[in-house]
């Protein structure tokens, strides 16, 4: 659980290098909160045989919102562990081929020991070492 919430104490930081189960782990609390959000409204709408939704569309938003810098910076940080640019992040762009680039990238593996980019993160014996 450390993992899917460290993107979120590092929530801005764009600098340094993130772990493969770090960025991991935070999209899977990502998409299983987004699909308990997407849950509740179908439940709701079905029991109210309405479609009353829009607090549970304005809470979606809100989510998607406020997790889209950590999701940027966690994402960058994952490059920077591949010794390439954050700027690399833009390949999510591209149309088609894109998405699957960065997923490729994604589950590559890190550079073994210090990069220009800092200490190899799977070197850091305490996730609290990351802060210092």
């Amino acid at each position: 659980m450390e993992y899917m919430f460290l993107p979120l104490k590092r929530y801005a930081d764009f600098s340094g290098r993130s772990r493969r189960k770090e960025y991991w782990m935070f999209l899977l609390g990502y998409v299983l909160l987004m699909m308990v959000t997407a849950i509740l409204a179908a439940v709701v709408a079905a029991a109210a045989s309405t479609r009353f939704t829009g607090p549970f569309f304005l809470l979606f938003g809100l989510l998607t919102l406020g997790l889209l810098i950590p999701s940027l910076a966690v994402q960058v940080r994952r490059f920077h562990d591949q010794d390439k640019s954050g700027w690399f992040w833009l390949l999510n762009f591209v149309p088609y081929v894109g998405g699957i680039i960065v997923l490729v990238f994604m589950c590559l593996e890190g550079t073994k020991g210090p990069n220009r980019f800092g200490p190899d993160p799977k070197e850091v014996e305490n996730l609290s070492d990351i802060f210092s």
